[in-house]
């Protein structure tokens, strides 16, 4: 055994548990063996003061290196699996590495997610010998729902590990005079009086005034001094108020706050107690994200996400339960990163509660290409984790066959047909039978802007693209991506478009059953003008002398008086475009309010250079609401007055995902079968 030099630690992230060593275990090595793998000391976690073990032996690409400072702070946190989620969130992890005297931090306590300013770095031992690997945690003032020190402070403050920790505010942000009286601890700990304070920020004596709208990082400060900070969700006018009012979602909950509405009456949709209204006047830009963010030192090098394997079955699509659950919130969903929102957006579209491509991945794993491994692995992380960071990601673009891919903005279709045609190696979706036979993965609308009203629904411009176009589904559809009429980030032919949540087919399905529009028996001629009549004599009116009817192909062995079933898709999400950037809608459930919305660049922590983007999704019930409104209750809707995210969804959607909600009716699959060449 050749032995090591320097301590090295490591935590153990996939394998087989073998002698002492299991998933989430933290370890030192002792020596390497001759066919590479590691001899190594194995510490115990919280409770037994971090002493040593056992003995065992690892392979190395099992395990992933640590400092001996992130070793320690990790052995705090009694659960192997919240020691592997943490170590996968490494923006957070590298945060709470650098943690100063007087951070603002939000932590897990028994009231929920609270604030608290982090007073000790406490090291659990009873003395400090480098031949031993002590546990260290953070003793955290907890603030009240005021964000004041309590007057009767718990004595000694309460201790938390680094998985209680959700998220950290550096010092410089943080109002400066806030004291604290010394406290003996109970517990067998020592005080590490290594937490450095970090210098207050100086701000220039004169700034540009920055604008401050909808999608604002701002920050407000309290009565009590205490600053907090949210996001700008909405601006206007509040009855009985004066002046310009802002809707504000906070970072954690405050005790008080909302959950977007005001007065009773509802202007976004967030986690309760964390809608905050108020005078914008009162708002002010985030410094952490002005000139100051160079300023904020993690002290610890960014860390690489490690290549995490959890299993290798596939994760079913989330309930709608699940995802509210394990996604909404700041740091979920895919975490976006140079030029790649299109494709985070058109995943998680296709792929967070959607059944309808999860039979491609039943294939077994040994003939499957390593691009489709790589995705089962990011979607099998995003369904169980709820978060898929940057790294994974590009890991996937690069495999894509094209530079391009991991540097530069698309358009969604062009990285589906990639992800159908190589990836998931299947036939396109739809074929269309026209003057030619056509084979495609989306249906793009083509129709002149006069054929429609102002505001069409997604029904009413497929059916009239189709029929212009003399274009027919040749078979049921079971995914159908439909285009809208826009080009580019710039140009759309309509304003506003109404997603139509249910889509009938039955009319665009080849030689499909139909009832006649006129009697409701079976039909024999289909026109562009008059849809499905039973008989040719309804065309022979002078006044119909331009219709063009056709006959249609019946199956003898479909009865003529019999109902017929329709066929119809559910839309269960929108890809949407603002100024070349792409976001997503998701149905997660069978509710109709079970929408939510994803963003995987909505937030920015740091600089261009250094900094990383801040994935998030929301509840979007609101978006519920409005889609299940009568077409007679939408003609006079004011759009205008509608939430934010439902006039974003509106205005800017690019392209809608429909599926079949199950199996095609055995009448139609019969009559198809029969007609099919």
């Amino acid at each position: 055994m050749e032995p090591v030099a320097k301590e090295k630690f490591f935590i153990v992230i996939r394998g087989k548990s073998r002698k002492g060593f299991c998933r989430g275990g933290i370890g030192r090595i002792e020596g390497e063996l001759q066919n590479g793998e590691l001899m190594a000391l194995l510490f115990c976690g919280n409770g037994n003061n971090g002493h040593t073990k056992t003995r065992g032996i690892v392979k190395r690409e099992d395990t992933y290196p640590l400092t001996r400072h992130q070793a320690q702070l990790l052995l705090f946190v009694s659960s192997t699996s919240k020691r592997l989620e943490l170590l996968c969130n490494p923006q957070l992890f590298s945060a709470i590495c650098g943690i100063s005297h007087e951070d603002l931090v939000v932590v897990k306590h028994r009231s929920g997610h609270v604030p608290g300013l982090v007073k000790n770095l406490m090291q659990i031992g009873r003395n400090d010998s480098q031949q031993e690997l002590y546990m260290l945690g953070f003793e955290v003032e907890i603030l009240d729902a005021d964000h004041n020190i309590p007057a009767k402070k718990a004595i000694p403050p309460p201790l938390f590990s680094a998985a209680d920790i959700v998220q950290v505010v550096p010092s410089q942000s943080v109002p400066l005079g806030v004291q604290w009286k010394e406290g003996q601890h109970q517990r067998p700990v020592n005080r590490i009086n290594s937490l450095p304070r970090s210098k207050a920020v100086n701000k220039p004596e004169s700034c540009p005034p920055v604008p401050l709208e909808v999608g604002s990082l701002v920050e407000v400060q309290s009565n009590s001094g205490v600053t907090v900070y949210g996001v700008i969700r909405w601006t206007g006018s509040l009855e009985g108020k004066t002046g310009e009012w802002a809707g504000i979602e906070l970072d954690y909950d405050i005790k008080g706050c909302s959950d977007g509405t005001y007065g009773g009456k509802r202007f976004f949709t967030c986690s309760g107690n964390k809608a905050l209204f108020l005078p914008k006047t009162k708002c002010s830009p985030d410094a952490r994200f002005g000139s100051s963010a160079e300023s904020v030192d993690f002290r610890t090098e960014k860390q690489t996400v490690p290549d995490f394997e959890e299993s290798e079955d596939h994760a079913a699509p989330l309930t709608e339960t699940e995802a509210l659950s394990v996604l909404v919130g700041k740091m979920k969903g895919i975490q976006g990163h140079i030029n790649s929102c299109y494709l985070d957006a058109t995943l998680f579209s296709l792929f967070c509660s959607s059944l309808v491509l999860d039979r491609l991945f039943q294939r077994p794993l040994d003939i499957e290409p390593p691009t489709t491994c790589t995705l089962r692995k990011i979607i099998n992380r995003l369904r169980r984790q709820g978060f898929v960071p940057a790294e994974s990601v590009m890991s996937f673009r690069k495999q894509l066959g094209c530079d391009s891919f991991s540097t530069e903005e698309k358009d969604p279709e062009e990285f589906m047909t990639v992800l159908f045609q190589k990836v998931l190696c299947i036939e396109p979706l739809l074929k269309l039978r026209g003057e030619t036979y056509q084979d495609t993965y989306t249906f793009q609308i083509f129709l002149e802007k006069e054929q429609m009203g102002p505001m069409p629904t997604v029904q009413q411009l497929l059916d009239t693209s189709c029929l212009s176009n003399d274009l027919k589904f040749d078979t049921t559809p079971s995914c159908l991506l439909i285009q809208t009429p826009r080009f580019g980030s710039k140009y759309r032919m309509f304003s506003h478009i109404i997603p139509s949540v249910e889509l009938d087919i039955t009319d665009l399905l080849y030689n499909c059953p139909r009832e006649c529009f006129l009697c409701g028996c079976l039909a024999e001629f289909e026109c562009l003008q008059y849809v499905s009549p039973r008989t040719k004599q309804v065309h022979t009116h002078p006044t119909r002398q331009s219709h063009s009817p056709k006959p249609l192909l019946v199956s003898t062995t479909v009865p003529t008086d019999a109902p017929l079933p329709r066929h119809t898709m559910q839309l269960f999400a929108v890809l949407c475009i603002q100024t070349s950037h792409y976001v997503s809608f998701v149905n997660c459930g069978s509710d109709s309010k079970s929408w939510i919305f994803f963003d995987s660049m909505a937030d920015r922590c740091g600089n261009d250079q250094s900094g990383y983007n801040i994935p998030e999704i929301r509840a979007c019930p609101e978006l519920g609401d409005f889609l299940s409104k009568s077409e007679e209750e939408l003609a006079c809707t004011d759009l205008s007055q509608e939430p934010e995210l439902v006039r974003r969804l509106l205005c800017d959607s690019y392209m809608l995902f429909y599926q079949s909600p199950v199996k095609a009716p055995p009448l139609l699959l019969q009559q198809q079968q029969q007609l099919s060449p």
